[in-house]
């Protein structure tokens, strides 16, 4: 959720021409990651978590090309660029390594 609030802060600076495009679809990616993982906590089985954590992973992942596709169109500086993926590469291995304790 710490992800998601900076994110979200940083693309409000987006053009208002984004708004419906890559600003909208960066913001639904980063909403999806906690979401998912928020309703798969409420799943009854492991299994049922873990195909939750695939979506998350799946949106993380999103999140990450939708960030450096917006670097590549200037929307965003080098270094908050570098910062985010380093954010987003962190939390992929975290979410996958708690996958991994699942009994599934």
């Amino acid at each position: 959720m710490v992800l998601a609030k900076k994110i979200l802060k940083l693309t409000k600076d987006f053009p208002n021409e984004e708004r419906f495009g890559l600003k909208s679809q960066i913001n639904r990616s980063c909403v999806s990651v906690a979401s998912n993982l928020a309703e798969g906590s409420a799943r009854t089985t492991d299994k049922e978590f873990s195909r939750f954590i695939d979506i998350a992973l799946g949106s993380a992942y999103e999140l990450e090309t939708q960030i450096i596709l917006a670097s590549e169109l200037n929307l965003f500086s080098g270094k908050v660029v570098n910062e985010l993926v380093y954010e987003i590469n962190k939390l992929q291995k975290m979410i996958r390594g708690f996958q991994k304790t699942l009994k599934i």
